[in-house]
């Protein structure tokens, strides 16, 4: 968490003391914040220079309605809203612990056992947001919570059920290069079989340390993307080998990828073998923090943060 910048961020938002910055997106910023009854909220506020646009209000509501809709132990409860006025804002369940991207940055890319599990968990996540007809649409390591609980799914902001409409303006593809799927880059197809995509490109992310497509201009990645195989090193990595559920899942055919279902068959452990253990060890990290890392310890032999 960074502090607050004097005289660029606002002490308070509507009865919310602002406490420091979590993150900004394309659509705002998101603080840590105070409610009146001395709890914690993630409170996001539409950048001012852009609530004057139709369509980023339009997305900023269906965001709202769709964390109010879409609930479950892998998403952050919405607490509070304001859509009446400037400022646009809305508040959900504070959820401690670093986010996918800062794991891996912190203690290097997982294991075939770590890795599995949170392959699990990510597709429950998906599950549980498909069985409300959503699909969340910008699946990638930063939308990911490494909670005590369990992963969390964060950011709807471009999520969509089944009854919306789209938003996006001509010409502009949603998500994010090197996560969005092929189909939508092309023709800009949305459905759960895109959400599996992004989570086989984060899990080869969190397998590799490395960007699965590549780095480079948005339009070179998503070329990639479409085109060419997704970046996984040849051979095994331990007893379970994750790179053909994760090929299955990248695969250019949206037909052909798993679904959520299949995606966490295959990740069960046999009844011999246990699975990593869910105990946090050491304690979890302060809240807008990530956990030290006293090595870097490839495979995260001992997780600092709970999957499952």
């Amino acid at each position: 968490m960074d502090p607050l910048r004097p005289g660029q961020d606002p002490a308070r938002i509507g009865d919310h003391i602002l406490l420091g910055r979590l993150g900004a997106g394309g659509m705002g910023q998101v603080y840590l914040a105070r409610t009146p009854d001395g709890g914690t909220v993630a409170l996001k506020v539409i950048r001012e220079e852009i609530t004057e646009h139709p369509e980023v209000l339009a997305r900023f509501r269906r965001e709202v309605a769709t964390v109010r809709t879409v609930r479950g132990p892998h998403t952050a409860r919405l607490v509070d809203a304001s859509l009446d006025e400037a400022p646009y804002w809305l508040a959900t369940e504070y959820v401690p612990g670093p986010t996918l991207r800062q794991a891996i940055a912190a203690q290097g890319p997982l294991g075939a056992e770590a890795g599995r599990t949170l392959f699990a968990q990510l597709a429950r996540a998906l599950e549980s947001v498909h069985a409300y007809g959503v699909t969340h649409r910008d699946l990638k390591p930063q939308n990911v919570i490494l909670a005590a609980e369990g992963p969390r799914l964060i950011d709807f902001g471009i999520a969509r059920g089944p009854d919306d409409t789209a938003l996006t303006r001509t010409g502009a593809v949603p998500g994010t290069p090197g996560f969005t799927a092929p189909e939508v880059l092309l023709r800009n197809e949305t459905s759960p079989a895109a959400d599996v995509f992004a989570l086989g490109a984060t899990m080869a992310y969190a397998t590799t340390g490395r960007p699965p497509f590549g780095d480079g201009p948005a339009e070179a990645v998503s070329y990639r993307a479409v085109h060419e195989d997704i970046d996984l090193p040849d051979g095994t990595d331990g007893p379970y080998d994750l790179r053909a559920l994760i090929r299955a899942c990248v695969a250019k055919d949206p037909g052909e990828r798993p679904g959520t279902a299949e995606v966490i068959a295959r990740c069960a452990a046999p009844a011999d073998e246990a699975l990593p253990p869910t105990r946090l060890d050491p304690a979890p990290p302060a809240a807008g923090t990530v956990a030290p890392a006293p090595a870097r310890r490839s495979g995260w032999a001992r997780w600092p943060w709970s999957c499952c």
